[in-house]
C-alpha cells in the first residue's frame, strides 16, 4: 500500500501543495544547478574574506621590499606587488570591501526606491507624477557618469562612494515597485482589506509590498554585482578609496602602470576577481528569479 501512495500522482500533488513557500523555494532553487554554484562560491570568498587574517601567513598591507613584483609562486599564490605585498591577501581584504560597498549602497537605495515607489503608485497623482520624473531624470545618464558627477560634488572616499551608488539604484527599484503596486492595489484581497477598514498603512507594508518583494529580491542580487562594478571603476580613476587601500579597482590602477613591464599577474588576478563576483551575482539573481516564479518550475 505505501508503494501506491507513494506512486500515486494526485498524493504527490497534495503534498506538494502541503510545502510550506519556503521549502517549495529551496527546492527549485536547489535544482538550479549554476545559481547553487554561484551561491556557494560567493559564501566562500566572503567566510575566507572574514578570516583571511586567521588562515593567511600575511596581511595585506605586509611590506617586503627584498620581495617585490614576484610572480605567482608557493609563497605567494598570485605574486607581489612593487612594494612586496601579497596579492592574494589584498585580493580577499578587497572582497570583503568590495562586497560591502555593494550591499550597503544597494540596501540604501532599495528602501529609498521601494517607499518612493509605494507610495507614488499607491496615492498616484502629483506625488507619482513627481517621483517618476525624478527617476527619469536620473535613468538619462548613464550609471557610471551619475555616480562620477556625484563622487565629484562629494569629494572621493568609502562613504561617498557608497552614496554614489546607491543614488543610481534607487530609480530602478522605485519603477519595480511602483508597478507591482499598480496592479495589486486593484486586486480583490485587497479591496476586501480596504472595505474591511485598513489603514493605507497597511494596506501597502502588509498587503501589497509582498506581492513585490520576489522581483525585489532577485533585482536586489543582481544590483549588487553592478554596484561592485561601478564602485571599483571609481577607485580605478581616482574617484574612490585611497590608492593605498586594498580595492580591487585601486589594485588594477596601479597594476596598469607595470603593464607594459611584463608585470601580468598585478591587473590578471584583481580583474578575475572582479569578473568572478559580478557573474557570480548575476547567475545567482537569474537563479533566485526562476526559483521565485512557479511558472517557471520545469517539474
Amino acid at each position: 500500500m505505501a508503494h501506491t501512495i507513494d506512486n500515486d500522482p494526485t498524493a504527490a500533488r497534495i503534498e506538494e501543495t502541503a510545502r510550506s513557500p519556503f521549502s517549495e523555494f529551496r527546492r527549485r532553487f536547489v535544482r538550479r544547478r549554476a545559481a547553487l554554484v554561484a551561491a556557494v562560491f560567493l559564501a566562500l570568498m566572503l567566510v575566507a574574506a572574514l578570516l583571511a587574517p586567521w588562515l593567511l601567513p600575511y596581511g595585506p598591507d605586509d611590506f617586503d621590499y627584498m620581495n617585490t613584483l614576484s610572480e605567482p609562486s608557493l609563497q605567494h599564490w598570485a605574486g607581489t606587488d612593487e612594494f612586496g605585498r601579497d596579492i592574494f591577501a589584498r585580493i580577499l581584504n578587497g572582497a570583503k570591501l568590495s562586497m560591502y560597498i555593494g550591499f550597503v549602497s544597494v540596501t540604501i537605495g532599495a528602501v529609498l526606491g521601494i517607499l518612493a515607489g509605494l507610495f507614488g503608485g499607491y496615492y498616484g497623482g502629483w506625488l507619482d507624477s513627481v517621483i517618476m520624473r525624478v527617476a527619469d531624470v536620473l535613468f538619462a545618464f548613464p550609471g557610471i557618469l551619475l555616480a562620477i558627477g556625484i563622487v565629484a560634488i562629494l569629494g572621493a572616499g568609502l562613504v561617498n562612494v557608497i552614496i554614489a551608488v546607491a543614488v543610481f539604484s534607487v530609480p530602478a527599484f522605485a519603477r519595480i515597485v511602483r508597478s507591482g503596486t499598480l496592479s495589486l492595489k486593484e486586486a480583490t484581497y485587497v479591496e476586501a482589506t480596504r472595505a474591511a477598514g485598513a489603514s493605507d498603512f497597511v494596506i501597502m507594508f502588509r498587503h501589497i509590498l509582498p506581492g513585490a518583494l520576489g522581483v525585489v529580491i532577485v533585482y536586489f542580487t543582481m544590483r549588487i554585482g553592478t554596484s561592485i562594478l561601478t564602485a571599483t571603476s571609481l577607485s580605478f580613476i581616482g574617484l574612490g578609496v585611497e590608492p593605498s587601500v586594498a580595492e580591487w579597482g585601486a589594485m588594477l590602477a596601479t597594476g596598469r602602470e607595470y603593464m607594459m613591464a611584463g608585470e601580468w599577474h598585478l591587473t590578471f588576478f584583481p580583474g578575475l576577481a572582479i569578473f568572478l563576483t559580478v557573474l557570480a551575482f548575476n547567475i545567482l539573481g537569474d537563479g533566485l528569479r526562476d526559483a521565485l516564479d512557479p511558472k517557471l518550475d520545469e517539474s
